[in-house]
């Protein structure tokens, strides 16, 4: 509650930090706020916010998935000075309403009450919402914001039938109640029909197909270092909620959803790495990217054992620090040639090497290619799903995994085999832009080399 209270608070002194020379400081006072809150994040939660343990509750795993997610958040703000150059006169709302989603993320950290559950995802999203518009004079923008605003909708009326229903056959909203309540009678069709439309309501959020549609035309549509947030942050918090609902409230009926989330993770594995081979545009096969690893993320629920949510933080972990650095390119990329098809990358390697380097360290990392966090990733959730008797989910997501190879390597032959004759701009990445690179290459190699680091650096 500490971390939300610092994060609320710097949102808010950065949203007025507006009527000062056009926002100039509000990324400065995003940065230092958010660099409180991960050392806040570090130390106990204090006592007195102990009174509100029955709808917050700050534990260990909490604190584990708020500690990403501000390192992730942290990465984009340093990102914002050059990626926001449009925005001038409106970027102090821009990072305000990220720092304002940040605090829903929070919240599904440490829900312990369904209406917290609620609260918590309405206070990530009605920002997205708004900050997916913000580019106001392209349309695309504006398409994303109202596709991603009338999907949320409905993705909300599911949350809330859901809600309703689970209320009607427990009498509470309480995690563990509901949990108590799901083992002693398990057979209840009323909770079944609400965990199955809550099940739903968050894969909208997590991008899980059938439930992804709105991913392209949004990541696309939004600025990118909106998109980055979208495909790194929000996915970071939906998948926690998504996991702590449906192990801890829900895990009584397991038997009765896993299925369903079986079919949607081979739906998610086939469709999104098929689509991503036949994308022209970077940011859409970024899009069906990120649908293919929410495919590869929902495998965690398969074989569940005490290790669970240290993969789970793991491989989201090393799946955002890839995302940030394929994104520092494109965010470059986008400014300098106002585009963001594959042909816009041609040459990047000899104009800017190093973000050529860190898009291609990234994307092999997605590939789950070794020595990188995302071979380790993906091997510990594949190991887990092979334990718990899902062979057949891991054969698919071992395939997606090699198709995804193919559509990471047409932008990395773009970067590096293709002439570019149109790079006429002289300007250069920034010190900020290369220093980041560098930090995500070396992490994301370490915590393939030495994936111990990643429980040593958060404190676990």
């Amino acid at each position: 509650m500490s971390v939300f209270i610092i994060l609320f608070l710097t949102a808010v002194l950065v949203l007025f930090s507006g009527v000062l020379e056009k926002g100039k400081y509000a990324r400065y006072i995003g940065i230092l706020g958010l660099i409180i809150g991960l050392y806040v994040s570090f130390l106990p939660e204090c006592e007195f916010f102990d009174q509100y343990k029955a709808m917050y509750e700050y534990s260990s795993n909490a604190a584990l998935f708020t500690k990403i997610s501000i390192i992730i958040t942290l990465l984009l703000f340093f990102l914002g000075g050059f990626a926001f150059s449009n925005h001038r006169s409106h970027q102090s709302e821009l990072y305000a309403l990220m720092l304002f989603a940040l605090g829903g993320g929070l919240v599904l950290f440490g829900f312990q009450n369904l209406v917290t559950l609620f609260i918590g995802i309405e206070i990530l999203s009605i920002p997205l919402y708004v900050m997916a518009g913000s580019n106001k004079t392209d349309l695309r923008s504006t398409e994303a914001s109202m596709k991603y605003f009338l999907m949320g909708a409905f993705a909300t009326g599911f949350l809330m039938f859901g809600v309703a229903l689970v209320y009607g056959s427990v009498g509470s909203f309480d995690m563990y109640v509901i949990h108590d309540f799901a083992i002693s009678n398990p057979k209840n069709l009323m909770l079944i029909m609400g965990s199955i439309l809550m099940l739903s309501a968050l894969a909208f959020k997590v991008s899980l197909a059938p439930f992804h549609m709105w991913s392209p035309d949004v990541y696309q549509g939004s600025p990118s270092l909106i998109t980055g947030f979208m495909a790194s942050v929000v996915k970071i918090s939906g998948f926690f909620a998504l996991f702590k609902l449906m192990t801890l409230g829900f895990g009584g009926i397991a038997g009765e959803w896993i299925n369903i989330l079986g079919v949607f993770v081979i739906i998610t594995l086939l469709l999104a790495n098929v689509m991503a081979l036949v994308q022209t545009n970077a940011k859409r096969m970024l899009a069906y990217s990120s649908v293919s690893h929410a495919g590869y993320i929902s495998l965690i629920f398969f074989g569940l054992n005490n290790f669970s949510t240290s993969i789970l933080g793991f491989y989201l972990f090393a799946y955002s620090l890839a995302t940030v650095g394929v994104f520092i390119s494109l965010i470059w990329v986008e400014k300098i040639k106002k585009e963001t098809s594959f042909a816009a990358f041609n040459g990047l390697g000899k104009k800017e090497p190093l973000l050529a380097i860190v898009a291609t360290v990234s994307m092999l990392s997605m590939a789950g290619i070794p020595l990188t966090a995302g071979f380790m990733g993906k091997l510990s959730i594949f190991n887990q799903a092979i334990g718990g008797g899902s062979s057949f989910l891991v054969l698919v997501a071992v395939l997606g995994s090699a198709l995804s190879i193919a559509y990471y390597l047409r932008l990395i032959i773009a970067m590096f085999f293709y002439k570019e004759d149109n790079f006429h701009n002289t300007e250069k990445a920034s010190i900020t832009y290369n220093i980041i690179s560098i930090v995500i290459i070396l992490a994301l190699f370490s915590m393939g080399i030495v994936p111990d680091l990643f429980a040593k650096i958060l404190g676990l």
